[in-house]
């Protein structure tokens, strides 16, 4: 199968046609977004038939009334429904976090010294110095002086070594 680029004018243009057709769509439904409302009011709410007696006019209120009612209870158990539904989609999101594991960030090195790490762990009111190498003690080192072998000292080992060497010749 070739896949053939398309030029840029015919990409611009099917692209223009599909966002037409979006159009269209969400056109369409929001008007049948409208028509149901009209049907559903007109079911729920049909037009009143007044008369013009005081008596009529006092039924048809507390008509009014009872549907009110009705429709409040139903309003506050769909509300109830969705708080419910809501607080089980938090715990789930919650529990597909705790199983996939938090991702930890990429921490960046920084250079921080002793003091300015406890200013920030400690706050301004304990200020702490670390300097550490003021609080030492100065030692004078003392050289100690080895007395100096004579030039001909070393001869006088050379036959003990030279008695050490024949013992491992002759073995």
């Amino acid at each position: 199968m070739s896949e053939k680029k398309l030029s840029s004018s015919r990409r611009h243009h099917l692209k223009s046609l599909i966002l037409s057709i979006a159009a269209q769509w969400l056109d369409d439904e929001k008007k049948e977004d409208i028509a149901a409302k009209e049907a559903y009011m007109r079911e729920a709410c049909p037009p009143p038939e007044l008369s013009g007696d005081l008596t009529a006019l006092m039924e048809y209120c507390k008509k009014l009334g009872a549907q009110i009612d009705k429709l409040d209870e139903e309003r506050y158990d769909i509300h109830s429904k969705v708080q419910k539904a809501d607080k089980e989609i938090e715990d789930l999101n919650i529990k597909v976090v705790d199983i996939k594991g938090v991702k930890k960030p990429a921490l960046r090195k920084v250079r921080m010294s002793a003091d300015t790490m406890l200013k920030a762990l400690l706050g301004t009111k304990h200020t702490v110095n670390m300097e550490l190498r003021s609080n030492l003690k100065q030692v004078k080192k003392e050289v100690k002086e080895e007395p100096i072998e004579a030039a001909g000292d070393w001869r006088k080992n050379i036959e003990d070594k030279a008695d050490r060497k024949k013992m491992f010749e002759t073995t």
